[in-house]
């Protein structure tokens, strides 16, 4: 299969999203002059043209984009070529308004945005499928087409007639019968046994609660509803062009699609990233969607298809990005794996919902700071880009991460609704990101043997495999630490006996699980050396765990907060920021993984990929790192020699003097 690799050719892929129709052509020339100037070498035509392409049923206008197609090429700009099947055009919607989804009220999403498309609609495929076939075969062949952006950003759910066919369709090939299905769903409670498939719908509004695993598993059919139009797309332009890899853009931790299903059926797999600049957990939230979009991309490198060079317009309050921190942030996604930096958009739009949303090219024009910025930064990608490319961050330590687990965790009725599964991927990541820990994630099935340590934050469900594969990792020799309120229920969403899977409650050293005790916003729990909030547990220990913290006071007093039994730790609090760090990096250091530098000063990131070294200043200040022998910084080749100064939001990549591959020990 065609990769990134294909479309970068030893670079670092830098430019954007372009929508061209936006402007009169007279303008076309200008942005391709200063695309050239910005060092753009990459950019995404077609998302949401197919009005544009096809202003009334069957008719095709591509004059205007074999004009751009020529324009990019002849300035040396390559073209990711979009399907711009996100976007329907009015007609779609006018003519054939089962395309139209609904909302669990039973309610029309009417054109006028975008996203307005019923997943399951044969209409709405077959008027895709022929545009998507028209595109490709015209543009197979254009020396300037380097690879497919399909669709954009899936998030559409539906709850109308086409969705509830489509889904009954779905059930049935999952169960087979209406008895296996009414078993997997409980439905014997509050008597809502199906004796019809044509009874089932999707779960719409209803007067109370709904069933838990009809709700998992509508989320499970929407992701997979969606999957069908992405791979319908796929193969048409596929067979056009098998020589040119293909994706589709994720949205950053995104609840409705499982990620790892779909990254599998990607070339490329990318991801839309748009940190708050005032966010002091910013970097933080940034490293967590590069280390999971890494990951998904097997370890190999994937492609930002999205970041803003300045504020967006979907906030309360709209901050712009401080001088400096659009180049950090970028530097940070290639540090982290990324072989494309680009940006919505090229352009920033005068005209319609995203006038405020800024572009590479703003509304201050090329004499504009962020203007200048973007500059800067295409001139040191194009410098150090061969330099990267291809090469891959490895990864001893994986955060187990599951879409099932987040679907039904987040289910009506629970014990506590504070408990975000989200949230606990953040808290947990964010901790080994301050211990300087490089991680990936993982799926709970997935080959574990390559990490030294396994930390689990929190996942409600597991699957039988899942449990034993983490036995099996421990039994290794492995070294897993693990959240609160894991292993709950089994794939059916069915609370295991014990309230805990055995085999999980034996490898971590629990006897029983009497209680869980979720806390309220104001409530924490006294751990002797720590104090946590969120979540507590009634446990009694096995014989041969160790309490490694005891709650203190309250009617949890005494009893243990932290067990460890052997390599597996249980921690059944969420431990404050500073003890979760140290927890982990603790259990780190005993498993033999370690930073990439030691003595790091507060807000310097360290990232190692391939045998170069990256230094990320996240903050305002200035500091100097210390680094063993001798090197040259890429950036600015200078020699760098026992320390590397670091200003405000400073970066620094780092290869050993003699080039050849140096482990960073510290001093």
């Amino acid at each position: 299969m065609p990769s990134l690799h294909d479309s970068t050719r030893g670079r670092i892929l830098f430019g954007g999203d372009y929508n061209p129709e936006q402007w009169p052509e007279e303008v076309w020339a200008q942005d391709a002059r200063l695309m050239r100037e910005a060092g753009v070498n990459s950019v995404t035509l077609g998302v949401f043209s197919w009005a544009r392409l096809e202003p009334r049923p069957g008719a095709r206008e591509f004059g205007w984009l074999d004009r751009l197609m020529d324009l990019m090429h002849g300035h040396g700009v390559g073209v990711v070529l979009a399907t711009p099947t996100s976007a329907p055009p009015p007609w779609l919607g006018r003519l054939h308004p089962e395309t139209l989804p609904r909302d669990e009220d039973g309610q029309v999403e009417w054109w006028g945005s975008r996203q307005h498309f019923a997943h399951s609609s044969a209409a709405y495929r077959r008027f895709a499928a022929a545009i998507t076939k028209d595109l490709a075969a015209r543009y197979a062949r254009h020396p300037a087409l380097t690879m497919w952006h399909i669709n954009n950003e899936y998030c559409t759910y539906d709850w109308g007639e086409t969705a509830a066919t489509a889904f009954r369709r779905w059930l049935r090939a999952r169960y087979g019968t209406l008895d296996a299905l009414n078993s997997a769903w409980g439905s014997a409670f509050w008597g809502q046994r199906y004796d019809a498939w044509e009874e089932i719908l999707p779960p719409r509004r209803a007067h109370y609660m709904k069933n838990p695993t009809q709700v998992l598993d509508f989320k499970r059919f929407t992701s997979d509803a969606l999957l069908e139009c992405y791979l319908a797309e796929r193969d048409i332009v596929r067979a056009h062009t098998p020589h040119l890899p293909v994706t589709t853009n994720f949205m950053p931790l995104w609840q409705g699609q499982d990620g790892w299903k779909w990254a599998g059926e990607e070339d490329v797999v990318s991801v839309d990233l748009y940190p708050d600049p005032r966010d002091p957990l910013g970097a933080r939230h940034g490293a967590l969607v590069q280390d999971l979009t890494r990951s998904q991309a097997g370890g190999g490198p994937w492609m930002l298809m999205e970041q803003a060079a300045g504020p967006v317009n979907w906030r309360g309050v709209n901050h712009p990005k401080p001088a400096g921190l659009n180049r950090l942030w970028s530097w940070q996604a290639v540090a982290r794996g990324a072989d494309a930096v680009c940006y919505f958009q090229w352009r920033q739009s005068r005209q319609g919902a995203e006038k405020f949303h800024s572009g590479m090219l703003g509304h201050a024009g090329e004499e504009g700071r962020v203007f200048q910025e973007v500059k800067r930064l295409g001139a040191e990608l194009a410098r150090v880009g061969p330099r990267v490319s291809g090469a891959r961050v490895t990864a001893e330590v994986a955060v187990l991460h599951d879409w099932d687990s987040w679907w039904a965790g987040q289910q009506d009725g629970r014990p506590s609704a504070r408990l975000d599964h989200a949230q606990m991927l953040g808290a947990w990541h964010a901790a080994l990101w301050e211990a300087h820990l490089t991680t990936g994630f993982a799926h709970p099935e997935h080959d574990l043997s390559a990490y030294g340590m396994v930390v689990v934050p929190h996942l409600y469900l597991l699957t039988d495999p899942a449990i034993d594969n983490l036995v099996a990792y421990v039994r290794r020799g492995g070294t897993l630490v693990c959240g609160f309120f894991t292993g709950v229920a089994d794939g059916d969403d069915r609370v295991r006996p014990g309230g805990m899977d055995a085999r999980l409650r034996e490898l971590l050293g629990i006897r029983t699980v009497h209680e869980w005790w979720p806390l309220e916003d104001e409530e924490s729990v006294d751990c002797g050396e720590f104090t946590g909030t969120l979540w507590s547990e009634e446990l009694t220990a096995g014989d041969d765990a160790g309490v490694e913290a005891r709650y203190r006071g309250g009617e949890l007093d005494g009893l243990p907060a932290v067990l460890r039994r052997g390599r597996a730790w249980y921690v059944s609090t969420l431990p404050e920021p500073a003890a979760l760090r140290d927890l982990l990096a603790r259990a780190a250091k005993q498993a033999g993984v370690r930073p990439p530098l030691d003595g790091l000063p507060r807000g310097v990131e360290a990232v190692r990929r391939g045998d170069l070294l990256f230094l990320l200043h996240h903050g305002r200040g200035e500091v100097s790192v210390a680094v063993p022998g001798r090197y040259r910084e890429l950036l600015s080749g200078e020699p760098a020699e026992g320390t590397v100064a670091l200003g405000r939001y400073g970066v620094a990549v780092l290869e050993e003097a003699s080039g050849r591959p140096h482990r960073f020990e510290g001093r």
